[in-house]
């Protein structure tokens, strides 16, 4: 009896050593990641030790819950799930500068066309990342003290594990919540949430907002709508009558530019200038300066999303893919009951974003995608149809269309990893620590010029009398990730506020009847919409818009990021700070609470017409003016 208890207490200390290591592992392993892979500004050494502990909770949560459910074996796999779950994240942080969110899961179909870009941003050193995982698996299976029995965790240790969980994630909320107040209604900002509550912590969260937001359409009804029309009405401008109809019945082409920024304009590489075209282009048309990209993790789909609807992406996955059901009033749907032929010029597969069901949604009339192209490899590199050939086949698809039309064509070539065949590079590489934004220079160069055989060619055709062109940049190309080697380019530091400005895009409008000018108006993608209906003399009946036309002069100078920060005429507000716009200079934290407050407020808004899909119940719901006189809608 004594040699048995002797066997059965060395047998539950080697259990709770076994434990102990593993456990150990996985908590040195969410810190070596978190702290020197993922960039979350710890700013204190009170961060530094919240971002210590945050991990423990979510360890003894999946262990626990993976012993609960098949002893070793199940710790094994939740070490192996856990592993898993951190990698993608960091592939997905690496090329995103984000974490992963439960909508982006959706978006997996659009794996199948990231091939390069997944192969850049893998690293051979990942392969360190896995080795405590056969530590793990020789500790649980192999390593067996001589004469020991096997060493089986009880179902009842993996309930106390998951349960000491509880009060370790109390302790790790309650003393985040003394650094940073209201922190789980912060959740668009994901850095903030992982150095506060940890990455496994985060996705448990976002798994409660998804089955929040589920819950939102399901229960949704048309009193809903009533206080959006409301704050629209209250938040309407009178409509402006510049340029208004000066391209009545004119043709639409409206190009958005892969990855493409406002620094690269007017600027310059070894002695060369980057975009030596658009640089004269712009000097014909009005130009935007002052002009964001206001895209969240749907990139190029959300600009779409913006431009279709002046409504604001989400904050969590793509619109595209999330809520591509639901019923819209889209800019697609209002130029066809005008008589316009609507349609979208993209040479990549139909499915990427989801494109072929959500165009549907907006109102398109027809998708050219890759299949209505001659793709060849002699004339693809990277993601696929090179710019070049593209331009030159949409144009030649353009001239046989029915008139009016309105085409809006999506670039491919410009789009990360930012690789050329040699002969098609008309620059030489940058000099700066990045590769990415070495090459980006030469993707840049190449989509000038293939952006003048475009236009050049538009100009001798027949549809230039009667066609106005738009050309804007769909979101950033290089991200924050890449600062140093953006300082390095620029010659400057580039802070919050710097990376903020670096958000800018180029927007163009250019046409024989448009009048050149230089505009410095603060606005973004939202504002598109107004902008088209106002020069093409179309009302827009739809009530539930954001965007104001950036051709009034008496306009909302404000621009909303998806994250809650904003740029004014005056101010730019990012995470609770103020700047002046013109000198970067911070001041007064309260200048900027207007813009902040009519940031959440905005963004609230759209948010509850997007979960709800009200829009369905436009046509039912009573509205109230700004005095407060109900009228129902004809």
């Amino acid at each position: 009896m004594f040699t048995k208890n002797k066997y059965l207490n060395k047998n539950t200390a080697f259990k709770l050593i076994a434990y102990a290591v593993v456990i150990g592992m996985f908590w040195l392993k969410m810190n070596y990641i978190q702290s020197n892979i993922f960039t979350l500004n710890v700013e204190n050494a009170n961060e530094a030790s919240i971002l210590a502990f945050n991990p423990l909770s979510s360890i003894f949560l999946i262990f626990g819950i993976g012993i609960l459910l098949g002893g070793r074996r199940g710790m094994l796999v939740s070490y192996i799930l856990g592993s898993l779950l951190l990698y993608v994240n960091i592939l997905f942080y690496r090329e995103y500068n984000d974490f992963i969110t439960i909508p982006m899961l959706n978006q997996v179909a659009n794996l199948a066309g990231m091939g390069g870009s997944i192969q850049t941003i893998l690293e051979f050193s990942d392969i360190l990342l896995f080795v405590d995982v056969l530590i793990a698996a020789f500790l649980l299976f192999y390593l067996k003290p001589q004469r020991l029995t096997s060493f089986t965790p009880k179902r009842r240790e993996g309930i106390i594990l998951a349960i000491i969980a509880i009060p370790l994630f109390m302790v790790n909320l309650q003393w985040a919540e003394q650094e940073r107040t209201d922190l789980l209604e912060r959740t668009f900002d994901r850095n903030m949430l992982v150095k506060y509550i940890g990455l496994i912590n985060y996705h448990v969260y976002d798994a409660v907002l998804q089955g929040k937001t589920e819950m939102k359409k399901t229960l949704a009804d048309s009193n809903e709508l009533v206080p959006v029309i409301n704050y629209m009405n209250e938040n309407k401008q009178e409509d402006s009558d510049r340029l208004e109809g000066v391209a009545e019945g004119k043709n639409v082409i409206l190009l958005s530019l892969e990855s493409t920024q406002t620094f690269v304009v007017d600027n310059k590489l070894h002695g060369e200038e980057l975009t030596p075209y658009f640089n004269d282009l712009k000097e014909e048309g009005i130009y935007f300066d002052n002009f964001y990209h206001q895209v969240k993790q749907g990139r190029t789909s959300d600009s779409e999303f913006l431009l279709a609807n002046s409504m604001y992406p989400l904050n969590r996955g793509a619109v595209f893919f999330t809520h591509s059901g639901n019923e819209y009033e889209g800019l697609p749907s209002l130029l066809s009951e005008n008589g316009y032929f609507t349609n979208v010029m993209h040479a990549n597969d139909k499915t990427f974003w989801n494109r072929n069901v959500m165009y549907d949604s907006l109102g398109y009339d027809e998708f050219f995608s890759k299949e209505d192209y001659e793709v060849t490899p002699e004339k693809s590199h990277g993601w696929g149809y090179l710019d070049e050939y593209f331009f030159s086949d949409s144009l030649d698809k353009m001239k046989e269309m029915d008139k009016p039309f309105y085409s809006k064509m999506i670039t491919l070539t410009n789009h990360y990893p930012f690789s050329l065949p040699e002969e098609e590079k008309f620059i030489e590489e940058g000099e700066t620590s990045s590769g990415t934004l070495n090459r980006y220079f030469q993707t840049i160069r190449y989509q000038d010029e293939a952006l003048k055989q475009f236009v050049e060619e538009f100009k001798q055709s027949e549809l230039y009398d009667n066609t106005i062109l738009v050309i804007y940049g769909d979101h950033f190309g290089i991200s924050e990730n890449h600062q140093e080697a953006m300082g390095e380019y620029l010659g400057k530091e580039i802070n919050d506020y710097e990376q903020f400005q670096l958000q800018r895009v180029p927007m163009l409008i250019y046409g024989k009847s448009i009048e050149a000018e230089k505009n410095h108006t603060v606005g973004g993608q939202v504002d598109l919409r107004p902008t088209l209906t106002n020069l093409l003399g179309i009302e827009d009946s739809n009530p539930v818009q954001f965007g104001h036309d950036l051709l009034d002069k008496d306009r909302r100078e404000l621009m909303i990021t998806r994250d809650g920060d904003f740029a004014s005429d005056e101010y730019v507000g990012i995470q609770g700070v103020c700047y002046d716009r013109e000198t970067g200079e911070e001041v007064e934290a309260d200048s900027c609470e207007p813009g902040f407050e009519a940031a959440q407020e905005e963004l609230s808004v759209s948010d509850s017409v997007i979960y709800g899909d009200l829009l369905r119940y436009l046509d039912e719901t009573e509205m109230v003016d700004t005095k407060g006189k109900q009228n129902k809608e004809e």
